[in-house]
């Protein structure tokens, strides 16, 4: 058995099992990447090339808007990772994707994952699997910001990820909740008292 197939048996287990020489199978198609903290993954106007699959670190999707930087998106790991519209579209786009702090990544390219969605039905069940998790992770971040209070929208994402105040800078936190890093601060502090 390879380190590689095992990670990715242990990975998609949870939803679905399959022998592990499907997953090594599959983990032929992945290539792994590493980043430094802050550096950028994919650039602005840049297409997609892959779908990721964080292995250890964190990472961000960010978009710049009148002078400053918006995040998107905060993924860690075992979390599907890219600029996912433009990996559909093979389109470049707007966002940005960059490491939180140092990051190691499995990736799929555009046309390996399209090989593997024809030569199997695994394929497809990692393709489900990889869209559906995206769509849920993006629907709830939506519903969120729209139902929910900023200090609520804290707290869940506390719950969620309960490492992220160490892990990741308070502006990107503060962003990602919709908020200013002031209002994050009051809150902050207002739930550690």
């Amino acid at each position: 058995m390879n380190k590689k197939g095992i990670l990715v048996k242990n990975i998609f287990d949870p939803y679905f099992e399959a022998p592990i020489e499907i997953w090594e199978s599959f983990a032929e198609y992945l290539e792994p990447k590493s980043f430094k903290k802050n550096e950028l993954i994919k650039d602005t106007n840049q297409k997609e090339k892959y779908l990721s699959i964080i292995t250890k670190g964190s990472a961000g999707i960010f978009l710049w808007k009148e002078n400053s930087t918006i995040c998107l998106d905060i993924c860690n790991e075992y979390e599907f990772f890219g600029d996912y519209m433009s990996f559909l579209t093979q389109k470049p786009t707007e966002l940005f994707t960059q490491a939180i702090e140092y990051t190691e990544l499995l990736s799929i390219t555009y046309s390996d994952l399209n090989e593997l969605y024809k030569s199997s039905t695994i394929g497809l069940n990692i393709g489900r699997i990889a869209s559906e998790s995206l769509f849920i992770h993006k629907q709830t971040q939506q519903i969120d910001l729209l139902m929910l209070t900023a200090e609520e929208r804290y707290l869940n994402l506390l719950e969620r990820q309960p490492e992220i105040v160490q892990r990741t800078p308070q502006k990107h936190i503060a962003s990602y909740l919709g908020i200013t890093p002031e209002s994050y601060s009051r809150i902050r502090k207002k739930i550690t008292l």
